[in-house]
């Protein structure tokens, strides 16, 4: 056996070497471009989103004292989760809560549901000037949520409002702005059903033509086609917006604040949102008014995970059933 010498593998030293080299600019302009692109994203969210969550977790863990009749300075003494405490011990804080989840179970099912029924019918044969309704239908969400509450509050105001003054002309007696939920309500499906309605519009574009040409050969007639064929197949777009909508149900402001003015039905704590500006802004307790804010993204995040999950759990148990049947079939 001839041993190998050091000069026999000089050659495969030196022709390798090259080959190392080029390849660390490619690697270099593969993850360079990317890089540059994402950092304008990442300084922006970093800002915008982990700074002030950061900021408002620290702020929670604080509260000022003011010593003597309050005459004197107000000292910065940290309490741990002392006004977690506070917040989740003030009835005022629970009760928005409360107010919060019966707004969710009944927007959200009306408001979700009108937008795809909406959206069923603009897609269906039997629709004329489909570019007219979808803007009629878009144009209340157009309107800035601030001035569309206002018209609102004017069309509930009885004595000023023709829609007040147009039931009692019958002898229906309404008082909207008695019931706050039924009015803020009626606010947001108003303003966020032409919004989602042209998102399930846009997925239903996107069933194939074919599928629902089968389907009508086969003999099934629009309804049948439209809740076995065309509602299954935007299943995902039903997800995304499912989520955004209890995100957004969560962040509640705009229309009970505005309500809050104009009848005294609806509190200055009705919504947690409101609890955390009115602790902030009117109180001038920024402790409690982070640690309330910090419990709402939380109580969002653990929502959002639970939407998240099962509409993922009912996509992969349907297209379980479907490959088990194809299976069955063959």
């Amino acid at each position: 056996m001839t041993p190998t010498s050091p000069a026999a593998t000089r050659p495969a030293d030196v022709d390798t070497a090259p080959s190392r080299t080029a390849a660390a600019p490619r690697r270099r302009r593969r993850y360079g471009a990317p890089a540059v692109l994402l950092t304008p994203f990442f300084v922006l969210f970093t800002g915008a989103t982990l700074i002030p969550i950061g900021y408002a977790v620290h702020l929670s863990l604080y509260a000022e004292h003011r010593s003597g009749l309050g005459f004197g300075g107000s000292e910065t003494v940290f309490t741990g989760l002392g006004n977690y405490t506070r917040a989740l011990g003030d009835a005022a804080f629970r009760g928005g809560f409360v107010n919060l989840a019966e707004y969710c179970l009944l927007y959200i099912p009306l408001m979700i549901g009108l937008a795809l029924v909406l959206a069923l019918l603009l897609d269906s044969a039997l629709v004329r000037a489909r570019r007219f309704f979808q803007l009629a239908l878009f144009l209340p969400h157009a309107v800035p949520g601030t001035i569309a509450a206002l018209i609102w509050v004017y069309l509930y105001t009885p004595g000023i409002s023709p829609v007040i003054g147009a039931l009692d002309s019958i002898g229906a007696q309404a008082d909207l702005l008695g019931h706050p939920l039924a009015a803020v309500v009626n606010m947001a499906v108003w303003e966020w059903t032409g919004y989602n309605m042209v998102i399930f519009f846009a997925a239903l574009q996107a069933v194939p033509r074919e599928v629902l040409e089968a389907a009508v050969v086969d003999g099934a007639g629009p309804l049948r086609t439209a809740l076995s064929i065309k509602v299954p197949l935007i299943r995902s777009s039903l997800a995304v917006v499912g989520l955004f909508t209890v995100i957004g149900s969560l962040q509640l402001f705009t229309e009970p604040m505005i309500l809050h003015g104009t009848t005294p039905s609806v509190v200055s704590a009705w919504s947690p949102n409101m609890y955390a500006y009115t602790a902030a802004f009117e109180r001038h307790d920024y402790g409690l008014a982070a640690a309330s804010s910090v419990l709402l993204a939380l109580a969002a995040a653990v929502l959002s995970f639970v939407v998240t999950r099962a509409t993922r759990g009912r996509g992969e148990g349907r297209k379980g059933r479907t490959a088990h049947r194809t299976e069955s079939a063959a």
